[in-house]
This record gives C-alpha cells, sequence and structure tokens, in this order.
C-alpha cells in the first residue's frame, strides 16, 4: 500500500483529537499523561517560532494510549501544536489501521510513537519515530531495567526541555519544507 494524499486524508479524518485520544485509556494512563504535559511549557522564543509558521500542517502521532515513550512525549506535541493555528494534530493507535502501521516499521517492528508530517492537502512530508535523540540518550545513559520506559515517572525537568526542543526542531523543519515548497508557492503566490 502507498501512502497516497487520499490514503493519509482519510486516516487523519478518523484519528482523534489529544482530549478525545486520552479517553481511550483507564483513569492511570490519562493520569500519566496528564502529569508529563503539566510538567512541561515552551518557553517565549518557542512560541515566537511556533506563532510565525504560515503554512498549515496536518501531525498523525501512532501511538499506544499503554506506552511509556509515548507518555513522555505525545503530550510535547500537544503543546507544540496548541501554540499556533497551522498545526492540526491527531492521533490513532497504532493497530486500529494495519494497513498503515505495517507502512510505518522502524527496525524491523512496530514501534510507537511514529509521528507522520503532513502538508495542508495530506502530502507526506516525512515521518519520525519512535525517540527523539535526547530520549535515545537518556535510555542510554540510564540502561537499567526494560528497554521499553513505563511512563510511570515524568522525566527530569532538562530531559523534559530537550526532548521537547528536538520535536519542536522536527516540526520547525517540516514547516521550513512546506515554506519553500514550489507547489505551494505557486498555490499561495509568496
Amino acid at each position: 500500500m502507498l501512502l497516497t494524499d487520499q490514503f493519509l486524508g482519510s486516516i487523519f479524518s478518523k484519528a482523534l483529537t489529544y482530549e478525545k485520544y486520552l479517553t481511550t485509556g483507564d483513569k492511570e494512563q490519562q493520569q500519566r499523561w496528564h502529569h508529563v504535559h503539566d510538567a512541561v511549557s515552551l518557553n517565549a522564543k518557542q512560541k515566537e517560532l511556533l506563532q510565525s509558521f504560515v503554512r498549515g500542517m496536518n501531525i498523525l502521532i501512532l501511538s499506544g494510549i499503554w506506552c511509556g515513550d509515548c507518555v513522555e512525549q505525545c503530550p510535547l506535541l500537544v503543546h507544540i501544536a496548541r501554540a499556533t493555528p497551522m498545526i492540526n494534530l491527531r492521533f490513532l493507535d497504532r493497530d486500529a489501521i494495519p494497513e498503515l502501521r505495517d507502512n510505518l516499521i522502524i527496525n524491523n517492528g512496530n514501534r510507537v510513537p511514529v509521528v507522520l508530517f503532513l502538508a495542508e492537502d495530506f502530502a507526506l512530508c516525512g515521518w519520525y519515530g519512535d525517540r527523539s535523540l535526547t530520549r535515545y540518550r537518556a535510555l542510554a545513559q540510564r540502561q537499567l531495567g526494560p528497554a521499553c520506559s513505563t511512563g510511570l515517572f515524568v522525566p527530569d525537568d532538562d530531559e523534559l526541555k530537550q526532548t521537547l526542543q528536538d520535536w519542536l526542531d522536527e516540526v520547525e523543519r517540516i514547516q521550513l519544507m512546506l515554506r519553500l515548497s514550489t507547489r505551494l508557492h505557486q498555490k499561495y503566490g509568496d
């Protein structure tokens, strides 16, 4: 299956807002997501960058409400999306649409979170996952216990801030891709 604009648009229309996605989990899972969300915020410079965006983008996150890595990263993307009207963010359980999941294999596995960056018309601009560089560095440094985070504890403040910046850098990269796109220049006459 090809990840066409039409296919991705159809999938995006079935995906959930953050608030609705959280209701798919039990109270304990919801609380874990809320703890991370409440522990981080964008600084003034980050907000200014996001408010300067001029191209719309859709971001689709394949996630698992149960997944510790999702708990520790997805709420950061919620902050990013809420800082600008140019980002439309949606969540989808990784296993909800096997045709999509099976086209987004990372290191021979179905990982989460996997973030798809789409243009306003659902053209695929890129996908990224399952952990940012900061998350991988932190896990490599700890290397204790299971390889998959449980999401039971909020990462320390420095790790959260740097992971937020990792994701913001990727969102900015996609925004610049869209801003410099010849087809979008022609569409908007800029």
